[in-house]
């Protein structure tokens, strides 16, 4: 793919994860994040343009969203979290029985982005309130990885990026 064209791409999945964040953007239990379909597109992202775009899209396309939804303190987190979240997917993804299950390294993403919130979070704000967004980082992570795991079954043979 030339320089163009996966520039072009990077912006459009970064822009897209704006969108799918911003859409369906349900607060966590402690109220210091909220649930979203964001990572659907990171795990796309990182299904067919690999880890690096994972990274780059999901770091840079989450974070932006967190600062347009006023949740400016979450953006460094998330540039993070969400980049691990991609690259890790993207990653596995490129071994053969991530690509025979790609709902395999989508779940592990998931995880490890879960876990990069809580750990941030227990710094910021002590160990109870992040223990108690755990359960609904896991369940935003495992629902883009299902949602993106049967949109790749879907596209995988008409997208040719």
């Amino acid at each position: 793919m030339n320089n163009t064209k996966r520039l072009v791409s990077y912006g459009v999945l970064m822009a897209l994860t704006v969108v799918m964040t911003m859409v369906i953007h349900i607060p966590s239990p402690a109220q210091t994040g909220y649930i979203n379909l964001g990572d659907m597109v990171i795990f796309i992202a990182a299904f067919f343009l690999g880890k690096k775009a994972g990274f780059i899209v999901g770091g840079v396309g989450s974070a932006l969203a967190d600062i347009l939804l006023g949740y400016s303190i979450f953006a460094p987190v998330t540039l993070i979290a969400k980049g691990l979240e991609g690259y890790v997917a993207g990653a596995i993804f490129e071994k053969e029985l991530g690509k025979k299950y790609p709902i395999l390294p989508s779940s592990i993403g998931g995880i490890v982005m879960a876990i990069g919130y809580f750990v941030a979070e227990i710094f910021m704000f002590g160990f109870n309130a992040s223990l108690i967004n755990l359960p609904a980082n896991i369940v935003q992570g495992l629902f883009g990885a299902i949602a993106a795991s049967i949109l790749y079954k879907l596209l995988k043979d008409k997208i040719n990026l």
